[in-house]
């Protein structure tokens, strides 16, 4: 957050590292993964593109695909002021997913594996198609899926289940 806790922090480094601390989970980035709905879906992306030396595959469900937009059309400006700080310096920088798109694809980083679904009536379609042609013209590795749905658990429920046929799990 611009203002308060350091929560992507604590996603990012504090709450792999706990989660390790307590179950045996894979640190081989092989065999490692996130995925999220909604803004976790966001979150998902971003982990997988900001550290793609860490996650082989991310997917979003129904994720906020365009913070920009999300914070000034559907969420409560001072929240998102909150959050991310002057609302204008979003496009370019590390909060926006099409920026750090662009910016894997012109580095020699590994290329995660993304998995991005969106139901066609849900409030942030618009935005996870033009995600979506970003990152198919960046290359990235993109399984992309729409359908019938909007922003509720009937369509997480069914989608969870194309997400886990989807990873690569040995």
């Amino acid at each position: 957050m611009a203002a308060g806790a350091r929560y992507w922090a604590f996603i990012s480094e504090e709450l792999p590292a706990l989660a390790r601390s307590f179950f045996p989970l894979a640190e081989e980035r092989e065999r490692t993964f996130a995925a999220g709905l909604s803004m976790g879906g966001y979150g998902a992306l971003k982990l997988g593109l900001t550290h793609p030396e860490r996650y082989a595959a991310v997917a979003s469900l129904s994720g906020v695909a365009d913070v920009h937009e999300f914070a000034l059309k559907h969420s409560d400006r001072r929240e998102s002021e909150l959050i991310f700080g002057d609302l204008s310096a979003i496009p370019g920088s590390d909060a926006d997913l099409f920026h750090l798109a662009s910016r894997l694809a012109a580095s020699d980083k590994p290329r995660p594996k993304l998995y991005q679904c969106c139901g066609t009536e849900d409030f942030l379609y618009d935005g996870n198609v033009r995600l979506r042609e970003h990152l198919r013209g960046a290359g990235l590795p993109l399984t992309y899926e729409e359908g019938p749905g909007t922003h509720e658990w009937g369509y997480w429920d069914r989608q969870i289940q194309q997400v886990l046929a989807w990873l690569p799990l040995t």
